[in-house]
């Protein structure tokens, strides 16, 4: 026996499919952020700058670049 096709299943099933799509766009996004960042560090922009273009921390900005910030020293 073939069960019926619920709305709400169909419903749902569209859901997820723009759940992945928008899952794929924000990967896309953040590739290409880490990209432009790199571009901008290598062209001697200050990470400062970058971060406020970016919209995002200076930290963020220094992991996408894997680099550390170095501690401040122990006293």
């Amino acid at each position: 026996m073939v069960e019926p096709v619920l709305p709400e299943l169909i419903e749902l099933q569209f859901a997820a499919e723009r759940r992945l799509r928008a899952e794929e766009a924000r990967k896309a996004a953040a590739s290409e952020l880490r990209e432009r960042i790199v571009d901008a560090y290598e062209a001697g922009v200050p990470v400062s700058r970058i971060a406020g273009e970016a919209r995002v921390s200076r930290q963020a900005v220094y992991e996408m670049l894997g680099l550390r910030r170095l501690s401040r020293a122990r006293a």
